[in-house]
């Protein structure tokens, strides 16, 4: 990440390091009935560069940024290979929030999210992690890293481990194999199938 005082590209290795086990996720119920009321249109890959653009934005109460065109350059590049990717919320069809990290084996590495509350998409980027969780529990992957435990990723579930115990999740799961997942237009539920609804007569 970028030093935002000397702007030099720092490597950070954090000891405890965040994780979000895909067994622990925790849901609050107001945003699980947010979820399934669809509010939210979630696809996957359709924005990347604005998601992350949006994401390196300075905004009230955060002038400084981690993000600067440099490592912007370099994680359009691995999206391009495939290595990057994108989740987006979109509402009538204007992207009010998304997240976006990186794809490794079995491993996915959550870089930072967003979500624009002024333009109607309040929980939006929750929504995109809610989903993407369950979508890689249920396509196989084995390790989702937040580097960090934050206060608002805690909400999820999101738990420290020492540093060393990371590092052998993160070898076993970089040489497994898991393809990203598709996102259907249907949210899924707790188990992870989708939901129906009825139809309009």
């Amino acid at each position: 990440m970028v030093d935002p005082r000397t702007r030099r590209v720092e490597w950070f290795s954090p000891d405890p390091r965040g994780i979000l086990p895909f067994d622990g996720l925790h849901v609050p119920r107001r945003l699980e009935r947010t979820v399934r009321g669809r509010r939210f249109t979630v696809r996957s890959d359709t924005a990347f560069e604005s998601v992350i653009c949006t994401c390196a934005a300075s905004r009230p109460g955060r002038r400084e940024t981690w993000l600067d065109e440099r490592l912007i350059d370099v994680y359009i590049q691995l999206h391009d290979m495939g290595h990057a990717h994108s989740v987006e919320a979109w509402l009538d069809e204007r992207l009010v929030g998304g997240l976006y990290g990186i794809h490794i084996g079995a491993a996915f590495f959550g870089e930072s999210m967003f979500s624009s509350s002024e333009g109607g998409g309040t929980d939006s980027s929750k929504v995109c992690l809610v989903q993407l969780v369950r979508q890689l529990r249920d396509a196989g992957f084995l390790l989702f890293d937040t580097q960090f435990r934050t206060s608002h990723l805690a909400r999820f579930g999101c738990v420290e481990i020492p540093r060393q115990r990371y590092l052998e999740l993160l070898e076993v799961a970089v040489a497994a194999e898991a393809g990203w997942p598709f996102f259907p237009s249907e949210p899924l539920d707790q188990f992870g199938r989708e939901r129906t609804h009825p139809k309009t007569l």
